[in-house]
C-alpha cells in the first residue's frame, strides 16, 4: 500500500467510526482533529484514535492500554493480538461506557 492509498483507506475509517459513534444511541462526545478523533465518555475517559501515516497503522488507545492496527486482507486488526478494530472498538467503548455497544462500518 502506499501513501495515498492508506490515507484514503484510513481518512474514511475514522469517518466511518464517527458515524458509528453518532448511531450507536449512546451519549459518547467526539472530536475529530486533523488525524485524530477523541472520543470522550460520561465518566471522563477517553479512547483516542490516531493515524500513524509514516508506518501505515491506526493507534486506539483506551483508558487501559493501547493497540497498533495494520490495514491486511480489507481489515485492521490488532498486530499484537490480531482482533479486528470494529470489534475491539465496541468491545472498548462498552466498557469506557459501560453499557453494550455494537458498532460497525
Amino acid at each position: 500500500m502506499n501513501d495515498s492509498q492508506y490515507n484514503l483507506i484510513a481518512d474514511d475509517l475514522l469517518l466511518a467510526i464517527e458515524e458509528a459513534i453518532e448511531d450507536c444511541g449512546v451519549d459518547i462526545d467526539y472530536e475529530g482533529v486533523g488525524s485524530m478523533l477523541t472520543l470522550t465518555f460520561k465518566n471522563g475517559s477517553k479512547i483516542i484514535i490516531n493515524k500513524q501515516a509514516p508506518l501505515h497503522e491506526i493507534w486506539v488507545a483506551t483508558k487501559f492500554n493501547g493497540h497498533h492496527f495494520v490495514y491486511e486482507n480489507e481489515q485492521w486488526r490488532d498486530k499484537r493480538a490480531g482482533d479486528e478494530l470494529w470489534q475491539f472498538l465496541s468491545n472498548a467503548t462498552s466498557v469506557q461506557a459501560d453499557e453494550k455497544i455494537e458498532l460497525s462500518a
